[in-house]
C-alpha cells in the first residue's frame, strides 16, 4: 500500500523516540495496563501518534477489561488497514494506520455489548488524544 506520509526509518525513530517507535514501526505492544490513554473518558477524538491521523471518537471508547484502550468501530473504515497477522502461532488482525502505515494494535470479534461486535485493542503509544474543545 502506498501510504501518504512516508519517512525513513531514521527519520521515524529521531522523531518518535525508542518507546514510540518500538510500537509504532516495529509493531511492539506496551504492556498491558500501563498506557496513559487507558483510563482517559474525556470527549474528543484519538489520532494516530505518528501522522495526526484522526482514528478513533472518544464515544466508541468502552471498558473491555484487557489492559489496553479499546474501541468499538474507527472514524471511518478508511482511517484504518486491517492485516492478517500470523505472528505468535495465532491468527489475529493487524490494525494499522491508513495515512503512514503505524502499528496501532489488532482488532478482535469478541467486543460483546457493542453495536458492532469488535474490539480494536489500541496501544496508548500509538494514540495522541485530542480533547474536544
Amino acid at each position: 500500500m502506498d501510504y501518504e506520509v512516508t519517512k525513513s526509518e531514521a527519520e521515524w525513530r529521531e522523531e518518535l523516540g525508542d518507546e514510540k517507535y518500538a510500537v509504532l514501526r516495529k509493531a511492539g505492544t506496551e504492556r498491558a495496563w500501563t498506557g496513559e490513554l487507558l483510563d482517559e473518558s474525556r470527549a474528543g477524538v484519538y489520532a494516530c501518534a505518528a501522522c495526526g491521523n484522526e482514528l478513533f471518537k472518544s464515544g466508541t471508547k468502552f471498558e473491555s477489561h484487557c489492559g489496553w484502550p479499546s474501541f468499538y468501530e474507527s472514524v471511518r473504515p478508511e482511517a484504518v488497514e486491517l492485516i492478517e497477522d500470523n505472528t505468535l502461532g495465532m491468527v489475529r488482525t493487524e490494525v494499522r494506520c491508513a495515512r503512514c502505515g503505524s502499528h496501532l494494535g489488532h482488532v478482535f470479534p469478541d467486543g460483546f455489548g457493542t453495536p458492532t461486535g469488535d474490539r480494536y485493542c489500541m496501544n496508548s503509544l500509538s494514540l495522541d488524544f485530542k480533547p474536544a474543545e
